[in-house]
């Protein structure tokens, strides 16, 4: 791979999966003059890229020859299923130099990728995106990679468009592990803030008036600016949701036993995301935990209807 230049915007660049994430990841490099070939399973969702600029692929094996492949798919199946399935990117005659996978999937499933991508002179960097379609849109996203370094390197002007930067941090799966790690936090942050607001408010203090003062103070956060609107006018609609945070403790706890780490308060909130994902809320934005804490309080919530901003302007 170091014997490759840096990629730049004439490459040939292949991209798997049209959803959210994807689009709003793939529509940045289309403005800054990338150019794309897009598969999705569903076409109609390669309509807005294709307008963009992109170019619609028929199937994932039209991009094996590709300079780079990105893959932003839900599911380890789905990753699996596009790279190493029938017609998928390391069954075909030629392979992508490089495969750069967004999703967040196993260690294991990346494994498994990981060892027939080498069978075939393919690097597979693992490179997790941290954030959701608003903040992609607002180029806030950020990304932990790992895999060959030179590798990284090659694709690094690529990624650095994307988002606000990517950090290299080892070889192998370790991206995986940043990834899991971090939302294992975002769902732990999520809960504290749900408590805690909850408690300025039964005590009489408007959610609007206790998230200003939280967000200017030291334990303000992007995160925490960017959830006060949810919190504060119950707008739920999914930028993150349940079922998905649910997934992501599963795997960041499993991966918990297997390095023998406790981890009791991420473990405690697991099992409150359970109860959100049992009570309907699933497909609900995962700031629904302020419902189910306020339940647990006996508070009617009610939106408060303040302007707040996310702080992404």
């Amino acid at each position: 791979m170091s014997n490759y230049p840096q990629l730049d915007s004439s490459a040939r660049i292949g991209w798997i999966g049209a959803g959210r994430m994807g689009s709003e990841m793939a529509l940045r490099l289309l403005a800054k003059g990338w150019k794309l070939e897009i598969y999705n399973r569903t076409r109609s969702k390669v309509e807005p890229l294709v307008e963009a600029g992109g170019i619609a692929a028929d199937s994932v094996a039209a991009l094996a020859g590709c300079d780079a492949v990105v893959v932003s798919v839900s599911s380890s199946d789905d990753f699996e299923a596009v790279t190493t399935g029938q017609g998928g990117l390391l069954t075909q005659e030629v392979a992508p130099k490089v495969i750069i996978d967004s999703s967040t999937v196993s260690m294991d499933a990346s494994a498994r990728v990981r060892a027939a991508a080498d069978a075939r002179g393919t690097s597979l960097l693992a490179v997790p995106v941290s954030g959701n379609p608003k903040v992609a849109r607002a180029g806030k996203l950020t990304m932990a990679v790992s895999g060959p370094e030179d590798a990284y390197r090659f694709v690094a002007p690529l990624l650095d468009q994307i988002g606000a930067g990517a950090t290299y941090v080892g070889d192998g799966e370790l991206a995986r592990l940043v990834k899991l790690c971090h939302n294992l936090f975002l769902g732990v942050v999520t809960q504290s803030m749900a408590e805690i607001t909850l408690l300025a408010e039964k005590g009489g203090v408007p959610r609007s008036t206790f998230l200003s003062y939280l967000n200017k103070s030291v334990m303000g956060s992007m995160f925490t600016g960017y959830k006060a609107p949810a919190f504060v006018n119950l707008d739920f609609h999914a930028t993150f949701t349940s079922k998905l945070l649910r997934k992501d403790f599963d795997l960041g706890l499993a991966e918990a036993r297997k390095l023998e780490v406790p981890m009791p308060v991420a473990a405690l909130v697991h099992q409150i995301v359970q109860e959100l994902v049992g009570e309907g809320f699933g497909d609900d934005d995962f700031a629904t935990l302020l419902v189910m804490a306020a339940k647990g309080a006996s508070m009617d919530l009610a939106p408060e209807g303040t302007e707040v901003s996310d702080g992404l302007e």
